[in-house]
């Protein structure tokens, strides 16, 4: 299923556009700020984001140059009634991948986003991310609330497979079988919890990163 966030004000027809979507197996998120909106995305990075420019608190294309400041390759599409020629320009020019007037046909909007997946592919595979922190698997980078962080190789290969198994308790034995033993590399179990010391250190102690008592431990977003 494609998880697509939309930014609009305008419950009419932000319910047109989710109702339509989720019809044609999409997952939409509607969020009524850019507030709410990065918020969303930097807790969960989606497959794609819908932006209106004219937003309560501001205009969409600042949000726009924010995402693609962090996440170059998520698919970000305008929808808006700002169809002048300039207003158009300057959403390129922010950094979004298409631009869609109002009123618009759903048909349309449908066969643009599923144009730019396809030339895009789905983003649930490049990215990982769980409230604020976010693994570029391309780039092999790691932000923390968009501030990069610099990992070593094991701390990199835990969280990546701590958040391959987001929601779920990875043991103590997994964690070691699949960062060090898979590569040949065989430690003791104080190598773990070292590992995981300096990774909590690095990313601000995250809330998001439990420890499951003498079982292992469980990346989860916030309930």
């Amino acid at each position: 299923m494609i998880e697509l966030y939309y930014g609009e004000d305008d419950p009419n027809i932000a319910h047109m556009v989710k109702e339509y979507l989720e019809q044609r197996n999409f997952r939409v998120t509607v969020r009524s700020t850019l507030g709410e909106l990065r918020k969303a995305v930097e807790d969960h990075v989606p497959s794609m984001v819908l932006l209106d420019w004219n937003m309560p608190d501001g205009h969409g294309d600042g949000l726009c140059r924010w995402i693609r400041r962090n996440w170059r390759e998520l698919p970000v599409i305008f929808l808006t009634v700002r169809g002048d020629s300039r207003d158009i320009v300057a959403g390129f020019d922010s950094g979004a991948d298409d631009y869609v007037v109002k009123p618009f046909e759903l048909e349309v909007l449908y066969s643009r986003i599923q144009a730019l997946l396809r030339r895009t592919g789905h983003m649930s595979g490049q990215y990982l991310s769980c409230q604020g922190i976010c693994i570029d698997r391309n780039r092999r980078a790691v932000t923390c609330h968009s501030e990069e962080v610099s990992l070593s190789g094991a701390e990199y290969d835990l969280l990546v497979y701590l958040m391959e198994n987001k929601g779920k308790t990875v043991t103590r034995e997994r964690l070691l079988e699949q960062v060090w033993d898979i590569n040949g590399t065989y430690v003791n179990d104080n190598t773990l919890t070292v590992t995981i010391k300096r990774l909590r250190d690095k990313l601000c102690q995250p809330s998001c990163l439990k420890t499951v008592r003498s079982v292992g431990y469980r990346m989860e977003d916030r309930l």
